[in-house]
């Protein structure tokens, strides 16, 4: 009788033990996925800043400029419901102003343009790898939270359940080239 009790014991401890440890891996996950989402969303106000800067820099054509712009100022003031999409939406728009290299040479011949240029060509690669960063942390949290044990216990508390940020990230090719 002793023995059985010291054995439900042992089991029930080690059960606890490593139940804990899913809920803390778990709330690394989150707390990683947490910080991704932040760097995600810097990256998106840093793109949107350097595209409405140069848009009124008076480097571009009007109609470029006044698609960049507006594209630029609907992104920063999305909410979150439609966030993905007025992102999307930005980055088709630099696509379609840069789509001519010969655009990007001009702005390049503008004063003060070769800087112009290196920070639109940084913000623009940066945005895919944070969006990967959190993809990929968000992906990790389901593949946890799927699991049996995870639901049972409930061990996610009241987290809610991780979502993707799903956009078109495309850079424009002639900006994507640039060192």
């Amino acid at each position: 009788m002793i023995e059985t009790l010291v054995w439900a014991a042992v089991v029930l401890a080690v059960t606890g033990v490593y139940l804990s440890w899913t809920a803390g891996r778990l709330d690394r996950l989150h707390t990683r996925m947490d910080a991704a989402r932040a760097a995600l969303d810097a990256q998106l106000v840093r793109r949107a800043s350097v595209v409405a800067e140069l848009a009124t820099s008076g480097v571009l054509d009007p109609a470029s400029a006044l698609v960049l712009h507006e594209a630029a100022h609907a992104a920063r003031q999305a909410d979150e419901d439609h966030r993905e999409v007025a992102e999307s939406e930005l980055s088709q728009a630099l696509r379609a102003v840069f789509e001519d290299p010969d655009q990007v040479e001009a702005l390049r011949e503008a004063p003060g343009g070769e800087e112009s240029v290196a920070e639109l060509a940084a913000a623009v690669r940066r945005v895919p790898m944070a969006r990967r960063f959190l993809n990929d942390a968000v992906r990790a949290a389901r593949a946890l939270r799927r699991h049996r044990k995870v639901r049972w216990f409930r061990l996610a508390g009241h987290a809610p359940f991780p979502l993707a940020f799903e956009m078109d990230d495309e850079p424009p090719v002639h900006l994507a080239d640039r060192p």
